[in-house]
């Protein structure tokens, strides 16, 4: 599409992308998000699915939004990572004592499966 000016010289405007429209966040600040999958590199911050959060910076970076993870009370916080968009869903209320229900289900696993790792000469838990 071409728009003349005044001078009689033509711009040219830039052609509309197709293939990479503008995308709009449907996030923001301060939202509360759940997370919606099981992901490798979550999970080594100790985020995992099912966890509640809050947006805490205003920027979207590449898709990504940096969200807290907290724990009830004066607890520490469980992470502060990015997140995909796409990998969360805005909630209306955080619920932080889901996140440490997950986080002790979690952490009972791990303590089960490494139990034997750690001592292999120790047979004493082994199961037939």
């Amino acid at each position: 599409m071409f728009l003349s000016s005044q001078d009689g010289w033509y711009i040219q405007m830039v052609k509309y992308d197709s293939l990479h429209p503008m995308k709009v966040n449907n996030m923001q600040m301060m939202d509360n998000v759940q997370v919606i999958v099981e992901k490798d590199i979550y999970a080594r911050e100790g985020v995992h699915k099912g966890m509640y959060g809050w947006i805490c910076l205003d920027d979207c970076v590449n898709g990504y939004w940096l969200v807290n993870f907290p724990q009830y009370g004066e607890k520490d916080d469980i992470a502060e990572i990015s997140v995909k968009e796409e990998d969360m869903k805005v909630v209306p209320i955080l619920h932080a004592i889901v996140n440490e229900q997950i986080k002790a289900q979690f952490e009972t696993e791990m303590d089960e499966t490494t139990s034997f790792a750690e001592n292999p000469d120790d047979l004493s838990d082994y199961m037939i």
